[in-house]
């Protein structure tokens, strides 16, 4: 799951009163009192809710005995050399590429896809381990990694990097219940394989980054996005370095939710010092993206967002009216079918300061509170989810992180396995800031995303309409806000049902012009 601290985590704000502004840490939000409801459910009901939500809590554990780490690492020390001398034996076992690295050092991030644990097939040969950020002989900051070759129709000519958002939620996530070559997501009782993986089509780079996120170590000390990439770029250096046979490939840089500001300034990064790494850049793919403010991708579409799916929230007429006042007063009333032309008539007005909303117009705010008290089980990253909660591998299957265990990448015989640090907790988001002071880059819309698209042979955005965290709307205005190759934001009509799947049908739409292609999927939630 990708988890936002991004909200008020930039320190141009005026006011950022609790550093890790995620849902789930922010004190501001719980508890809930009856008060706050409106009229909503009576307290009888919400003692009920409360007693309820409390049983739902799913403890799981194993009896798959923990092999050492000496098993461990001779498992894979022979696994390995069978894999450099009989590749294509693996190969066809595998069903990947037959891909060899000649320096030494790859072997020791050789990861056994035969003996992972709790996984009972085979998931292919893989790399993992922890590479610093620097060749300092001081340098302390390593990030975690695990790397993956192209499946038999993928191409060995491209390298896929993923991340995840947060700040400081773990790209395990991705690799794991999004876009891995296994998958474990919500409610199921084992993994399975992934026939969907993004291996299918090329080598694919998952890196918990930044520095304090997931198994990275080191201190954090990053200051705005400019660090992030700098120290991106340096740990990629030293990954080329020991799998020296992927340099010159075509690179993609991926990611969801904040990566939607990591990727574009990285990219940019990249860009701007083209002779710091050997890979020729084509192009960003980022999903639900933060890219703008918080005012335009949530604050603005978040009570039109209710009326559209107003089933789901069951709000009463009370609750709604109050809403539909707020959003007249604060000028979040029609602003879609005002400001959102195409093409655009120009810089469209922000409500508030452009940056903050004003005084009294946090409405995003008031339904997320609202819609748990009805559904202590909505998620702002999907909101079909209702009771039950799913169990979740990683402990995070919603809104809210849930007392689960065990958490995978938490068993010894796991870390062990993958390489990781034994003595980390590991967690699917950081509880410590990964932007110590904030992050004080404004947001890549209004900064170095339309130069990228320029740049970029290929700039594709991806959003799901049932997120409620980073809402589609918000981010239609964020690109009609935008300018590139010369002209202001998508200059015809987003279609609808445009996005059409041989044999399926509508998925959603799709608009593409001058190097950008949006994408929106009708069913798909943050992640």
């Amino acid at each position: 799951m990708c988890l936002h601290n991004y909200l008020n985590v930039r320190s141009v704000s005026t006011e950022i009163p609790i550093p890790n502004k995620n849902p789930m840490y922010d004190t501001r939000r719980f508890p809930i009192s009856p008060s706050q409801t409106l009229g909503l459910l009576d307290e009888p009901v919400m003692r009920l809710l409360a007693v309820f939500a409390a049983l739902l809590a799913v403890v799981a554990s194993s009896g798959r005995r923990i092999v050492t780490k000496h098993e461990i690492r001779e498992r894979q020390l022979e696994a390995a050399k069978r894999w450099q001398t009989s590749g294509p034996q693996n190969v066809k076992r595998s069903g990947v590429q037959n891909i060899t690295f000649t320096n030494p050092k790859a072997s020791e991030f050789y990861v056994d896809g035969g003996s992972l644990p709790l996984v009972d097939f085979d998931v292919g040969p893989s790399w993992a381990g922890l590479l610093p950020i620097s060749n300092s002989p001081n340098e302390t900051r390593q990030l975690y990694f695990w790397f993956f070759p192209p499946g038999p129709e993928g191409s060995l000519d491209d390298l896929i990097f993923w991340t995840n958002g947060g700040p400081g939620c773990s790209s395990l996530e991705g690799l794991l219940q999004e876009n891995g070559p296994f998958s474990w997501a919500w409610g199921q009782a084992k993994p399975t394989v992934n026939q969907q993986s993004w291996t299918n089509l090329s080598s694919v780079l998952w890196v918990e980054q930044p520095v304090g996120t997931g198994f990275s170590q080191g201190i954090p000390n990053a200051q705005n996005e400019d660090d992030v990439a700098t120290q991106l770029v340096g740990f990629m250096q030293q990954f080329l370095e020991v799998f020296s046979e992927l340099k010159g490939k075509k690179l993609y840089l991926t990611g969801e939710s904040y990566a939607g500001t990591y990727v574009p300034y990285i990219a940019n990064y990249i860009y701007e010092n083209p002779t710091l790494l050997d890979l020729s850049l084509q192009g960003i793919w980022i999903s639900d993206p933060s890219i703008s403010w918080d005012v335009v991708q949530e604050e603005i579409p978040a009570v039109d967002f209710v009326n559209k799916y107003a089933g789901l929230f069951s709000f009463n007429q009370t609750f709604m009216s109050h809403l539909e006042e707020k959003a007249v007063t604060c000028n979040y009333t029609g602003y879609m079918d005002k400001y959102v032309t195409y093409p655009p008539t120009g810089l469209l007005p922000l409500p508030g300061d452009s940056i903050e909303f004003a005084q009294g117009c946090d409405v995003w705010d008031d339904i997320f509170n609202n819609a748990l008290i009805i559904n202590p089980a909505f998620d702002i990253y999907r909101i079909w989810d209702t009771y039950p909660i799913l169990w979740d591998v990683l402990g995070f299957p919603g809104s809210f992180p849930q007392m689960q265990s065990p958490i995978y990448f938490n068993r010894m015989d796991v870390k062990e396995a993958i390489h990781a640090p034994v003595d980390t907790e590991w967690s699917e988001c950081s509880n410590i800031n990964v932007f110590p002071n904030g992050d004080s880059s404004l947001p890549p819309a209004l900064t170095v995303l339309p130069s990228v698209i320029e740049k970029n042979q290929r700039t594709v955005i991806v959003h799901g309409l049932a997120d409620f965290i980073l809402i589609a709307n918000g981010t239609r205005i964020a690109i009609q806000n935008m300018t590139w190759d010369g002209l202001q934001g998508f200059q015809t009509p987003i279609t609808d049902d445009s996005f059409i799947v041989d044999g399926v049908g509508a998925y959603g739409t799709m608009h593409s012009e001058r190097g950008l292609t949006y994408y929106e999927v009708a069913l798909s939630g943050h992640m």
